[in-house]
């Protein structure tokens, strides 16, 4: 053992003094010699661990662990003096449990030194003497904060948890360098029953921040089921600020569809509607944005129905915070996508009510979408279309057709396409003022925009009277001639070829066409055997190609 230099080394010197006089009188016990005998054992893996230490330079975790070692060890050596004799002053069931007591401190001790030793901690003490860089000063520190929450007592590491949420919450950064250091899997051990509810909370709370960045998510998808199992128990019985950090967490988590299958079949759809209906307001958007996330996979709806969740989101859709009532929105939409009979539900429940009251209070036009959405999932039932219409909806389709969200544009065009099944209507769309905007959607950039307003101009020009409003638009003709071009892939040609048939009657818009290069792309369209095709070459063409080649 290397002579004491400064304090450090005194507390290093005086813990192996300790431990070699605790050795000694352990040779000399009459009671419990068995239980002597094996801490006896376990002093010498001590022995061996701390020899390990004296070739790093000590640190404060180093210290902090050879003071807490050295308490124990002279607590062992009054508890090993009282058993020389088998007269035992404080009888031998105390005594028994005290010598225990000491047993089970020194397994702690070990694990702490292993956990130490292997943490590269100790190497750490000599670089930080040097001049590093700031990347490396943070990666110092979580390393020895990841150490510091595997070992010593509940109060440490409450601290250490303490310090490690205020080092991720600086930088995004410092998360990556946090994750790398091995966090998350110290955390998911920390979410076990066995820790308290202070360290739950906190520990939950640095999981959710970890889960706000996206570089990061790969560490808790890597946790599965452990972690969700913990996630879900939180929201079960963990503190209100838990619930709401646990919501955080599994609204990351849920874009997996194993995920989500995993939190429906553990009950987790239940205790999200139950914060929904009794949480804090925030918890409740959290709660409602994770139940938007399961919605999304078929696999999972019927245990909304099982759950009775449909009330319970539209009271929240009613009654929430716009972020909480989006949410809910969303979640209705994703539930009626594919089933007439949750459509019909969710309208004789109010739905249509919601939707309304939602729209028409929703604080900006971008949270619209998943409004605009659901508007066209319920309209691709027309038992619900003239309930939708009678409403006022076509009103609030024309409003939102305009605005600079692509999104809502996209979904405006849809439900516009599924509302016009009768003359009725495509009259009304036409009179409204529909076909302006849906030729200007028809110049944008994203094909499922262009698409979208090509289909829904298909259904509102089978209407005489709107092919009249159509021709007077400058571009017009020459916006879905462009779409015609095979070279445009992602649209379904059927529907340009329909508009453009629709306009047929008139010889200007023939000529248009032709003037256009609709021929040229027909021309195309034809030996690809596309469905119309050849049917508007004729039409427009008289039979012939002239006009095909007339640049030439």
């Amino acid at each position: 053992m290397k002579p004491p230099e400064n304090e450090d080394d005194t507390v290093e010197a005086e813990t192996i003094h300790v431990l070699e006089k605790l050795l000694d009188s352990i040779h000399k016990t009459q009671s419990f010699k068995g239980k002597w005998t094996l801490m006896e054992t376990k002093l010498s893996d001590l022995k061996a661990q701390l020899s390990e230490l004296s070739d790093f330079p000590p640190n404060s975790l180093s210290v902090d662990l050879l003071r807490s070692l050295s308490r124990t060890l002279s607590d062992a050596l009054t508890f090993s003096l009282t058993c020389h004799s088998s007269n035992l002053p404080g009888g031998k069931l105390k005594t028994q449990n005290d010598v225990d007591s000491i047993s089970a401190k020194l397994d702690n001790h070990i694990r702490d030194w292993e956990v130490l030793i292997k943490s590269g901690v100790l190497n750490d003490g000599v670089v930080s003497s040097l001049s590093v860089s700031k990347r490396e000063s943070v990666r110092i520190e979580a390393r020895n904060l990841v150490t510091r929450l595997q070992m010593g007592s509940v109060d440490s590491r409450t601290l250490a948890l303490d310090s490690l949420f205020r080092l991720i919450q600086e930088d995004d950064k410092n998360v990556l360098i946090a994750v790398a250091q091995g966090v998350v899997p110290v955390l998911v051990r920390l979410l076990d029953s066995g820790s308290s509810m202070e360290i739950r909370e906190k520990t939950v709370t640095a999981i959710a921040r970890i889960s706000t960045v996206d570089s990061s998510k790969h560490g808790l998808m890597a946790e599965g089921l452990l972690l969700l199992h913990y996630l879900i128990r939180v929201l079960e019985s963990g503190s209100g600020l838990a619930k709401e950090k646990s919501c955080i967490t599994l609204q990351a988590l849920t874009l997996s569809k194993e995920n989500a299958r995993a939190i429906a079949s553990r009950g987790g759809i239940s205790s999200l509607l139950d914060i929904c209906q009794s949480g804090t307001p925030s918890s409740q958007a959290f709660a409602a944005a994770v139940l938007r996330n399961l919605t999304i996979f078929s696999d999972t709806r019927d245990d909304f129905m099982e759950e009775h969740a449909i009330s319970v989101l539209l009271t929240l859709a009613s009654s929430g915070t716009a972020l909480a009532q989006e949410h809910s929105i969303a979640c209705l939409s994703n539930l009626v996508r594919e089933d007439d009979d949750m459509k019909l539900l969710i309208a004789r429940k109010g739905g249509i009510n919601s939707l309304k009251s939602f729209w028409d209070s929703s604080p900006v036009v971008r949270s619209l979408e998943v409004a605009v959405e659901f508007l066209s999932n319920l309209a691709s039932d027309q038992r619900l279309v003239e309930l939708i219409i009678t409403n006022g909806f076509l009103n609030r389709l024309i409003a939102v057709l305009n605005c600079g969200v692509l999104g809502v544009r996209i979904h405006a065009a849809e439900a516009i396409y599924k509302v016009g099944y009768s003359t009725k209507t495509r009259k009304e769309l036409g009179e409204l003022g529909f076909i302006p905007p849906l030729i200007r959607m028809l110049d944008g950039k994203a094909m499922a925009e262009i698409e979208a307003a090509a289909k829904a101009l298909s259904i509102i020009l089978i209407y005489t009277e709107n092919r009249r409003i159509y021709r007077k638009e400058q571009k017009g003709i020459m916006n879905v001639v462009h779409l015609l071009d095979p070279s445009i892939k992602n649209i379904d040609k059927k529907y340009p070829i329909s508009i453009l048939m629709s306009l047929t009657h008139s010889k200007k818009c023939c000529k248009q066409m032709v003037k256009s290069g609709a021929l040229l792309h027909l021309l195309k369209l034809v030996t690809m055997e596309v469905e119309g095709a050849k049917k508007l070459q004729e039409t427009i063409g008289g039979g012939k190609l002239w006009g095909v080649f007339k640049r030439h």
